[in-house]
């Protein structure tokens, strides 16, 4: 099964992405690495709580607005309940030894041309590349 690709959508969402992440640096001084924002809002809070609650809450609203102005988010899943909590397990894995998450490195970090960032990227983009290939062509998912 394949994703259809929309350009304008990707645009778009990547402008937003850039810009979100330009905001809260300038306004807050700090990354938007999605996972160091949640752990901000897990107990014990962080004294600077409510501006990632905030900025969580406007990333899971994004797509309800969206679609209520709309739009319309082609969604598929074709991969079975536990290969993805395995993956998750392991994406978690990842986040934490890599000290950061592909939107802590990937967007913000590669833009500050952070030479752990830009490390950091390379080798998840290569595993996700190897893991996409082995699982479509070797095992035939």
């Amino acid at each position: 099964m394949m994703t259809e690709f929309t350009p304008y959508y990707s645009l778009l969402g990547g402008v937003l992405i850039g810009l979100a992440a330009t905001l809260l640096m300038a306004f807050h001084g700090r990354i938007a690495g999605m996972t160091g924002i949640l752990q901000g809002i897990l107990p014990p809070l962080s004294a600077d709580w409510q501006w990632r609650a905030a900025f969580l809450a406007g990333a899971i609203a994004a797509p309800f607005v969206f679609t209520n102005l709309g739009g319309t988010i082609e969604f598929a899943v074709p991969v079975a309940t536990l290969p993805m909590i395995i993956g998750g397990f392991i994406v978690g894995a990842g986040v934490y030894f890599g000290s950061g998450c592909t939107s802590g490195h990937g967007v913000c970090g590669m833009a500050r041309l952070s030479p752990r960032s830009i490390t950091a990227t390379l080798v998840f983009m290569t595993a996700a590349f190897i893991t996409v290939y082995v699982t479509r062509h070797v095992i035939g998912g």
